[in-house]
């Protein structure tokens, strides 16, 4: 049985959140195309803040015209919070964040644009809750939708067996390593050019080629994000080995008693349930 996603979008909703992601990803990776003179570069940041924040609304605005019935807007609406409410109690600190726990195996559950939606979502709830709003925030949010829908979009299948058990477990705890670990990434990305000056040798030079640029964000990366990284991946993958099957069961249980985004079907004679019965004893 194919496991669908309980929000769905129109086409012109998909290319648009598809085309406010592609918009908004030169917010992180434009030190690479960007080539001029040495320097700041204040207005160069400004610009792309700017310009990830409107992909931000045209998202948003396209939330608001998507498929979503009460139940799933509620369901968004709880695990929002829930995951807000877990991001401080890490802090950050050294990478341990219990948030990604739940919108991981959630994205898994509903799908890859629940998992979109979620993620976004969770970071502007927790930005209200905790005052965290600043340039950073939309990156934050985008970079957290990319992971949902990153963690949502694996196959529920292998061939024709279902994946359960430990081998989903297995498939999470490295979807789990994969998503946290371009998490770290993109949000090295959206600071990198400002942080270290022009004066080092992991420093972006804007009038550096993009392969020497590339090097010395690797570099960097692996420098400045190893100690956040690694302990994320493992802490999260650690909560996806220990507690992973029964979240996944209780997930997939209101998933099925909710019954997401199901025909509401009005049968109005005796006659029309002998013939439904008979069309599906002959199917």
């Amino acid at each position: 049985m194919k496991t669908a996603s309980i929000v769905t979008f129109s086409l012109r909703n998909r290319l648009l959140i598809m085309a406010a992601s592609a918009f908004s990803a030169t917010g992180f990776l434009w030190p690479f195309f960007y080539h001029g003179q040495s320097g700041p570069l204040p207005k160069i940041g400004i610009f792309f803040w700017v310009a990830i924040s409107l992909s931000l609304i045209l998202v948003l605005a396209q939330i608001s015209d998507a498929s979503l019935d009460a139940k799933s807007i509620a369901l968004l609406g709880v695990l929002s919070a829930l995951i807000a409410a877990l991001r401080p109690l890490g802090a950050g600190a050294a990478g341990i964040e219990p948030m990604w726990f739940i919108l991981i195996l959630s994205a898994r559950v509903f799908g890859a644009s629940f998992g979109f939606l979620l993620g976004l979502l969770s970071m502007l709830t927790s930005a209200v809750l905790t005052g965290g709003f600043g340039p950073w925030l939309t990156y934050q949010m985008f970079a957290a939708a990319w992971l949902g829908f990153i963690a949502g979009a694996f196959p529920q299948k292998f061939g024709k067996v279902a994946l359960r058990g430990r081998s989903e477990i297995a498939l999470l705890v490295v979807i789990t390593v994969l998503a946290t670990g371009i998490f770290g990434i993109l949000m090295n990305l959206s600071f990198w050019p400002w942080v270290l000056g022009a004066q080092t040798q992991l420093s972006y030079s804007p009038s550096a080629s993009i392969t020497e640029n590339f090097s010395r964000f690797l570099l960097f990366h692996f420098a400045t994000s190893m100690a956040w990284d690694i302990p994320r991946a493992i802490f999260t993958a650690l909560l996806v080995v220990l507690f992973g099957a029964p979240v996944l069961s209780a997930l997939r249980r209101t998933k099925v008693r909710a019954a997401f985004l199901s025909p509401i079907d009005f049968v109005t004679s005796k006659a029309e349930v002998i013939e439904r019965a008979k069309q599906q004893k002959a199917t």
